[in-house]
């Protein structure tokens, strides 16, 4: 596991509880499928993307840290740049995950920590799960990676791409079985992408399923 100080362990659990209070109170958040997280070991989570909300709700879920990507242009701004250095996210290239942010994934994830990946490459427009990206499948073939999927729904409605600002709304945030190293050996390439998004779409309607009851 990487050396963080003292001050970003303790700054990212209060994050993390101020997320969760958050969810709960304004989002009204319900979790499924938290017995899925691997307590330990080199994780990739794979989720749906649908607002800006979405890293902090799906971390929040996660008893483990997570590392997060945040596109490049982000850093710009002196607020943004200190709070996500701060949680030490790494810089996203807008065209993808870039040498630098590839290479600084692939460390941490070797050092078994986990990262939390939006495949889709983008938020959505309407909702629906988009078609992934097949960039993560470098990542998965680094180490012995476990992958987990996850589905969000709920997000969209409180944050849309038209909105500017995010509104009250329930979220339900569903948690899949993992892919194990072994089943992500015995994939090429394109199967992966298939099998991930899957789980993906799969996940996101249990979560629009509880939802909606």
């Amino acid at each position: 596991m990487a050396e963080r100080s003292l001050t970003q362990r303790i700054g990212y659990a209060a994050v993390r509880t101020f997320a969760r209070f958050t969810g709960v109170v304004v989002f009204r958040i319900r979790c499924r499928g938290r017995q899925n997280i691997p307590g330990s070991g080199p994780l990739i989570v794979c989720a749906n993307h649908q607002s800006f909300l979405d890293p902090a709700l799906i971390g929040c879920c996660f008893d483990r840290r997570l590392n997060y990507l945040g596109r490049k242009s982000l850093f710009r701004f002196a607020p943004v740049r200190l709070f996500l250095s701060f949680l030490d996210a790494i810089p996203l290239d807008r065209d993808g995950l870039g040498l630098a942010g590839l290479r600084e994934s692939i460390r941490r994830i070797k050092n078994g920590e986990g990262v939390l990946l939006f495949p889709e490459g983008t938020r959505t427009h309407d909702g629906s799960v988009l078609p992934l990206q097949p960039g993560f499948c470098v990542l998965a073939r680094r180490g012995n990676v476990t992958m987990l999927p996850v589905g969000i729904d709920g997000a969209f409605d409180a944050w849309p791409r038209t909105a500017k600002l995010p509104t009250a709304s329930r979220i339900h945030v569903c948690i899949g079985e993992p892919l194990s190293p072994d089943e992500i050996r015995e994939l090429d390439d394109e199967s992966l992408v298939a099998e991930v998004e899957r789980r993906i779409r799969d996940c996101h309607q249990q979560a629009k399923v509880g939802r909606s009851r």
